[in-house]
């Protein structure tokens, strides 16, 4: 059985990951506001996977 790709889950995956990589860059450079912005646009991207990840296993479509 082959399964599609939810390319809105993976979308939010990469910026996950893309936020993540952020805060060790902003890190290095001393960059408190931007380690800062950068734990925030994290927190809400995984919660906002999570909830359209919530609403496609309700619709069935997951």
């Amino acid at each position: 059985m082959v399964k599609s790709i939810k390319w809105g889950l993976l979308l939010y995956a990469i910026l996950g990951t893309l936020s993540i990589m952020l805060i060790g860059v902003f890190l290095g450079e001393g960059s408190i506001v931007g380690v800062i912005g950068c734990i925030v646009a994290l927190i809400v991207i995984i919660g906002l996977g999570f909830t359209t990840k919530k609403k496609l296993r309700e619709a069935g479509k997951l």
